[in-house]
């Protein structure tokens, strides 16, 4: 497989006006051409302040931790996205060989200019087509994405479109420019099961199509079961499991992946309760010290889980999980 981006010891700070908290903290990890990355956890776990990072889209008051890197590899050579300053070279990473569709699409248009006239402005921006051709791949990529009449709704502006196209039409302006890599953030969460279906779809058609990576973001464990070849699980600013996402999702290695599970309906047993991971996730202020999901995991090791932050240990082929409970026999209690 070709590598198409790698991520290393990447942390992301805020300053803020009650101290500087941390959102992401040390995170590692690759992707390769054609493939889809899922990235899953909870509300507050900085999967999307990641993402955004990759396209250094974090607002200014974002710190980068000396140590973090991330290089994007393109056909043309290899890309340093930290180094990264000017518009102009940044390019590369904003609409360019990576686009991300946005989980509140409303924020993502301009409401004083048409739908149409954006996504043409962006293909003639990052490419040196015509008008005309640049008209006619917005035109078909907003019916590919399932949007009725796309000519008409080509000329509306974002208000005039329902919550769920306005996020197809979205999707259809971020995979307009044929990027190399496609960070989704959520970008199922407004649509109906039959719409998410062909957009999901569609998504693996690009891969296949254009050999391009994906990183989908969300929490929804279902729709990455059908998404993703491989699955990251974040809490609290870190990377706790990862693998091949059927494997972890048939036997979750970290007891925060086995709680996301088991919180989940199921199927062949309606009428069971839900099993909802204890307590809240905490603020970024009050980190805890050692595991960060020590505060609410039921198979903490006393001190040992509190004091000491765990380090990553394979669990099987392509897999690995942040905890302690392999420290010293390999074997989780699961």
């Amino acid at each position: 497989m070709t590598r198409l981006l790698t991520v290393e010891n990447l942390t992301v700070q805020f300053d803020t006006t009650e101290g500087r908290i941390t959102a992401v903290d040390d995170v590692s990890f690759s992707l390769d051409r054609g493939r889809v990355l899922g990235v899953v956890g909870e509300s507050g776990s900085g999967k999307s302040v990641t993402a955004k990072a990759l396209m250094k889209l974090n607002p200014g008051n974002a710190v980068y931790g000396g140590q973090s890197k991330i290089t994007l590899h393109l056909d043309g050579g290899e890309v340093d996205v930290m180094a990264l300053r000017k518009a102009r070279d940044l390019r590369i990473v904003r609409g360019g060989a990576i686009s991300m569709i946005f989980q509140e699409p409303m924020a993502s248009f301009a409401p004083a200019l048409t739908v149409g006239s954006q996504m043409v402005e962006q293909l003639l921006i990052h490419s040196d087509m015509s008008k005309k051709r640049a008209r006619e791949i917005s035109i078909e990529m907003l019916d590919r994405v399932g949007i009725p009449d796309p000519v008409r709704r080509f000329g509306q502006y974002a208000f005039e479109l329902s919550g769920g196209m306005r996020q197809r039409a979205m999707i259809a302006m971020a995979l307009s420019t044929h990027p190399k890599l496609l960070i989704a953030d959520e970008p199922t969460t407004a649509l109906d099961v039959t719409i998410q279906a062909q957009v999901i779809d569609l998504m693996k058609e690009l891969v296949a199509e254009f050999h391009m990576g994906i990183i989908f973001i969300t929490h929804d464990l279902g729709v990455i079961a059908q998404t993703a070849d491989d699955i990251a699980v974040m809490y609290l600013g870190k990377i706790v499991e990862t693998g091949p996402v059927r494997q972890v999702i048939r036997a979750p290695a970290h007891p925060y992946t086995r709680g996301l599970l088991a919180a989940l309906p199921r199927l062949d047993d309606l009428d069971a309760p839900l099993t909802p991971i204890p307590g809240d996730i905490p603020s970024p202020l009050e980190r805890p010290e050692g595991c960060v999901f020590h505060t609410r995991c039921g198979e903490i090791i006393g001190d040992v889980c509190r004091g000491q932050v765990p380090c990553f240990h394979a669990v099987g082929e392509g897999r690995a999980a942040a905890c302690h409970l392999y420290d010293h026999n390999g074997e989780g209690s699961a």
